[in-house]
């Protein structure tokens, strides 16, 4: 059973800040070769910018932040700089883990975490173990990631489970076996560095989030860019379907949220 309401079988609270901001952290290697530096530095220069940016959703009372950091698709990158990232990843989880732990946050990492090599596939387990009690702010790092391996994943594992309801599956049936089941929908997806595509992202749970586009390079995403894409969300009439007037008739009296309404 879902633990959150699909914003395609009902009506989910959605209040002044995002309780869920999912990001795509694109530019980094644009950034390096602006400045005539390889781009591994670009990369190393993103990392402290996802620092600051758990820094700024503990500010701002943000539940949930979920950053693609390795698609499925990146694979295809050249090899050398395949090894550079998993480096970088393994010791980002190194250095980061022990913060993010004293500050309540709580380490998730979803996607086909079985190519990766053992002692990186440990060093995850070990992180979110660290972490697994830490409410504060749940940060998931989506990692050899696509929307459609989760989608496939996801009727697989429902397939096992209740063979005897195939063909009369429901989107309520299949919600529980998607990777990011114990997270709400995100409200607010976030790329960076000037694309405006979502490449293969949270594919079933982008469906009524509020997209935001920024040239800022990741590298230079600061709090200052986060509170512009926060007040460009709360710019939005977030409808889910529904018309103008009857979300003014449904919201309550001096408040600016919507209550959650089941379908």
């Amino acid at each position: 059973m879902a633990l959150f309401t699909s914003s395609t079988r009902g009506v989910p609270a959605a209040g002044t800040v995002p309780s869920h901001v999912a990001i795509i952290m694109d530019g980094n290697g644009r950034w390096a070769r602006k400045r005539l530096l390889p781009r591994v530095a670009g990369h190393h220069r993103g990392v402290e910018t996802v620092r600051e940016t758990v820094k700024a959703c503990l500010a701002r009372g943000v539940s949930y932040l979920t950053l693609f950091a390795f698609s499925s698709e990146n694979w295809r990158r050249p090899a050398e700089e395949v090894s550079l990232l998993m480096q970088l990843f393994g010791r980002a989880l190194r250095e980061e883990v022990r913060k993010l732990d004293r500050n309540g946050v709580r380490l998730r990492v979803v996607g086909d975490l079985s190519r990766f090599d053992p002692e990186l596939q440990a060093l995850i387990e070990a992180s979110q173990q660290r972490t697994a009690t830490n409410s504060r702010l749940i940060l998931t790092i989506a990692a050899n990631y696509g929307g459609r391996w989760d989608i496939l994943q996801a009727v697989n594992r429902l397939r096992v489970a209740e063979p005897e309801k195939c063909g009369e599956w429901s989107e309520a049936d299949l919600a529980p076996y998607l990777a990011m089941s114990y997270a709400p929908e995100p409200d607010l997806f976030i790329r960076t560095g000037g694309e405006q595509r979502i490449s293969n992202f949270l594919l079933w749970q982008l469906a009524y989030s509020e997209l935001y586009f920024t040239d800022v390079l990741w590298p230079e995403f600061d709090a200052l860019a986060f509170d512009q894409a926060i007040a460009s969300y709360q710019r939005r009439e977030r409808r889910f379907g529904r018309t103008s007037e009857q979300l003014s008739a449904a919201r309550p009296a001096g408040g600016p949220s919507d209550p959650a309404i089941d379908a």
